[in-house]
């Protein structure tokens, strides 16, 4: 339509050319006719985007797309990114007059937005979002303005969280012998679908189902009756993503039973004793050649009484086995996931004691003295031998780990920003910090409910410790990793700002305690 309408309006413009041509006014009214036409054929140019949502995953780098057809430069023009579902301030970056414009920007896009200039030559005005968020999710408007037309595009973008490996609970067994098995995973977005499978891949169904929401992520948990033996499978699901953990059933199934034999065969002997103590007090006044008899009957009571001790000793303590090597399974699984969210910690010298010596690539610290090459600033630690990391984190999890090895005395976790490095201090939550501590053969952490030491029972002696921090769920958790055992979490905390990685030394070894990047 548009066409035919220039057309129309050329054999106009010619028509008034030819009636004026003698006249300047007409010359000037004929040029404006033809800056007009100009100007509408250059309104056929579009701002295009995806007909379809765009899918990110929750921690990765994501392209919005946005283009001009037919190409042209968009160089001098102005583009604006912003989102639909913002009221106020609702700019995501902005390029004018050559060059990035973002002091209005949304506080959490900051730094995480980027145009590529070379494409703008083609009139590709793409947007680059990086360690993409939950809150991300959304629509945005393209807008693309030069002197003479405007036109914007929309995308809508859906982010996707994969959340923790699902885990597996017994919660016993109901009185038909049936075993309650539950299962729960969180940290998803959107919510995802959990279904349990046995072993030959059949989909069975769950007795109870919740899910729960918290901060903008989802949560969910089903529970089962397993009558058979085997290996049942907790999936959970979310497009391409999938994460999976199994149990087996094998032994379990009939611990119920087991336990009901057990009590009855201990009470059939104690009845036995009992019948046996009586006939004996009630024919004391027999011969006393009877009683040999009496007594070696006794005897082989107590005996069969000892063999169904040690063997129900045996049956638990085989339980307790496997028990143990599912936990181990689990947490295997566990830390494998916890090191997707590693972070490259580097320690900052300028908040070393005096006392302490960090390697040039900031990822060792050992006992020294090197008290006349420092000053004493305001960050620096002046009685605890520590030293926190470079770089705090207000925001999401992180996780990294540090060799212990051949150390008596450490403190390991993360600390408040403002905490206190001056003099005494109380490796406390009061006063922002959540540690564990080894001290020669003692382990600790500190409740934080009274400021006492929690005395922690370790089963192996810490080679290398993993720090894993939620900082939405204000968890703390720590990890024995070569072993792959839990050493302690400080759950329900909050935190209200960054958190910086805090390493402790004692003065009584020189091995240096190193920061691992493998």
């Amino acid at each position: 339509m548009l066409t035919h309408f220039s057309v129309m309006f050329s054999l106009f413009s010619y028509f008034i050319f030819s009636i004026c041509v003698s006249e300047m006014k007409c010359i000037c009214l004929t040029l404006l006719l033809v800056s007009g036409i100009t100007d509408s054929r250059s309104e056929q140019y579009e701002v295009v985007g995806p007909a379809d949502p765009l899918f990110a995953v929750s921690g990765e780098e994501v392209t919005l797309p946005c283009s001009v057809k037919p190409s042209i430069s968009v160089v001098d023009m102005r583009v604006e990114w912003f989102r639909l579902d913002q009221k106020d301030s609702p700019l995501v970056h902005l390029y004018d007059d050559h060059e990035d414009r973002n002091t209005d920007q949304i506080q959490s896009y900051r730094g995480r937005t980027k145009l590529i200039h070379q494409e703008l030559q083609r009139g590709n005005a793409s947007l680059k979002l990086s360690t993409v968020r939950v809150s991300d999710e959304g629509r945005y408007k393209c807008f693309i303005q030069s002197k003479s037309w405007y036109d914007d595009a929309t995308v809508d973008v859906r982010v996707e969280a994969v959340g923790r490996p699902p885990v597996i609970t017994v919660d016993g067994f109901d009185r038909s012998g049936g075993l309650h098995l539950q299962c729960e995973s969180e940290g998803w977005n959107p919510e995802p679908d959990l279904e349990w499978l046995d072993s030959e891949g059949v989909s069975l169904s769950s007795e109870t189902n919740e899910t729960h929401r918290n901060t903008a992520r989802f949560s969910v948990k089903h529970t089962i009756i397993v009558y058979h033996s085997g290996k049942i499978h907790c999936r959970v699901k979310l497009r391409h993503h999938m994460l999976e953990t199994l149990i087996n059933t094998t032994n379990n199934r009939f611990i119920s039973w087991r336990t009901s034999v057990i009590l009855s065969s201990v009470f059939v002997v104690l009845v036995v004793i009992a019948g046996i103590l009586i006939a004996v007090f009630t024919h004391k006044n027999r011969a006393l050649d009877q009683l040999p008899d009496e007594h070696r009957k006794i005897q082989h009571a107590h005996k069969q009484l000892q063999d169904e001790k040690s063997r129900i000793q045996h049956e638990f303590s085989l339980e307790r086995d496997q028990l143990l090597q599912s936990q181990k399974i689990i947490l295997t699984q566990a830390v494998s996931h916890l090191r997707t969210y590693t972070v490259n910690v580097i320690l900052d010298a300028d908040t070393a004691h005096p006392h302490l010596i960090v390697s040039h690539d900031g990822k060792q610290m050992e006992c020294g003295n090197r008290l006349n090459a420092v000053d004493g600033g305001k960050d620096r630690f002046d009685v605890y031998l520590s030293v926190l990391g470079k770089d705090g984190f207000s925001s999401g999890c992180f996780y990294f780990e540090v060799q212990v090895k051949d150390q008596t005395e450490w403190d390991l976790g993360v600390a408040r920003e403002s905490s206190y490095r001056k003099g005494w201090i109380d490796l406390r939550p009061d006063d922002g910090y959540w540690t564990v501590r080894r001290f020669n053969e003692w382990y600790s952490a500190c409740d934080s409910s009274n400021s006492s030491s929690v005395s922690l029972s370790l089963r192996v002696e810490p080679q290398r410790v993993g720090v894993f921090v939620d900082y939405e769920k204000g968890l703390v958790s720590f990890y024995e990793v070569e072993s792959i055992s839990h050493i302690y979490s400080y759950s329900g905390q909050s935190f209200n700002e960054k958190l910086y990685p805090f390493f402790g030394l004692g003065n009584k070894n020189s091995t240096p305690l190193i920061i691992c990047d493998d």
